[in-house]
């Protein structure tokens, strides 16, 4: 990418669409770009990342992963994954960092949490490490909770919650 697409940069064509096959190499680039700024833990295998159909495209559809596409080029991820019977967990949200406070972490939260509320879950989980503030901005932006601090690996973990159930009207 280069300075100009940058400066030029439009949000409303960035399409997000449901990962497929072939933007397994672009998920992976994002996943090891994370693990070179420390947002990952050291026993983070990322074996949902290697196996994208088992990890999030079940034949009942309760879990999901999306891609933000910008003029041909995956630009940033997130993934459902449903914990219990009425909850899920949002994982793997990443931008390249090129395209960071643009509004496309904001467009994949939507996603995301538009996607748990079809299912009808009522509660939404999710961590990160306290070093990503953007972040946690963006998620308490979203009405996330903190409802935790954790220390793994040496590193403090903030967990969040949404509770979908609380807000019914909540059409984001």
């Amino acid at each position: 990418m280069t300075d100009d697409t940058l400066s030029s940069f439009d949000l409303d064509q960035v399409e997000i669409s449901l990962a497929e096959e072939r933007d397994h190499e672009a998920i992976r680039t994002l996943y090891d770009q994370s693990a070179l700024e420390g947002q990952l833990r050291e026993n983070d295998t990322g074996a949902d990342i290697e196996n994208l159909q088992d990890a999030y495209f079940s034949e009942e559809d309760e879990s999901g992963f999306w891609i933000a596409r910008y003029r041909g080029e995956v630009v940033g991820m997130i993934g459902v994954q449903k914990t219990a019977e009425n909850a899920a967990e949002i994982r793997r949200l990443r931008v390249h960092e090129a395209y960071r406070r643009r509004g496309i972490g904001t467009r994949l939260i939507e996603t995301a949490i538009t996607f748990c509320q079809r299912h009808g879950y009522l509660k939404v989980v999710l961590d990160v490490r306290i070093e990503r503030e953007p972040a946690i901005k963006l998620f308490e932006k979203f009405g996330f909770i903190h409802s935790r601090t954790r220390e793994i690996d040496h590193r403090k973990t903030l967990d969040f919650y949404f509770d979908l159930y609380s807000d019914p009207g909540n059409n984001v």
